[in-house]
């Protein structure tokens, strides 16, 4: 699905190693049988290679990364595995505030402050690990998994300016975001805060324009 953050994971890392891909978008409020068919769970992103089917974000992103090496993603230090591991399982978090954010109003005055914490959290990591990007001067796997939610992080903050990421509390993520913009993976695959907006705002109707810009 075009605007699927978690789609678009699997898309930065296709286009951070040039693999050449067919893509198959999917209406999620009425899925095709055949999705069915093809991953029982009916969720994108979904790759489909010759008689290999394989769903779930983190594991397109891996499998992609292990069988095309070019360009390869994955941290080799255990360490750093380990807590890019950490990094991720976290960031579940983050991911939750974002929708709630979006669809319970009452929560927006709380979830400030806890997105607060979790801006301080990353801009701790990336310090300590000299950024600008958690890669280091490239991106790592845990950048392409971070960033689709964090590119719609301005979206939340058309509705509540205070959602910030201040540069003077969070000088780390703010280079971090600045730098992803300069991706080239990121620059193929991003859409504008107009962009996501305009898609938000049908999704809150009940019917997402999943073919937005396609007539443009």
């Amino acid at each position: 699905m075009r605007f699927c953050p978690y789609a678009q994971r699997t898309r930065l890392v296709l286009a951070h190693k040039n693999i050449p891909y067919e893509t198959i978008n999917v209406n999620l409020v009425d899925k095709p049988e055949w999705f069915f068919e093809k991953n029982p769970l009916a969720l994108v992103p979904t790759l489909e290679l010759d008689d290999k089917i394989i769903y779930e974000s983190t594991a397109t992103c891996e499998w992609l990364d292990d069988v095309y090496t070019q360009n390869r993603l994955q941290p080799t230090d255990p360490y750093v595995k380990a807590w890019d591991r950490i990094l991720l399982e976290y960031f579940g978090k983050v991911a939750t505030a974002f929708y709630s954010f979006l669809r319970k109003p009452d929560e927006r005055e709380k979830l400030l402050e806890e997105f607060q914490k979790y801006f301080q959290f990353y801009n701790d990591i990336l310090a300590k690990r000299g950024g600008p990007l958690f890669g280091g001067e490239k991106p790592s796997m845990i950048d392409f998994y971070l960033w689709p939610h964090f590119e719609r992080v301005p979206v939340l903050q058309t509705i509540d300016s205070r959602l910030e990421m201040d540069k003077c509390k969070f000088p780390s993520l703010v280079a971090w975001f600045e730098s992803m913009l300069q991706v080239p993976a990121v620059k193929a695959t991003k859409w504008d805060v107009d962009f996501h907006l305009r898609y938000y705002n049908s999704s809150s109707t009940g019917k997402p324009d999943y073919d937005m810009g396609l007539e443009e």
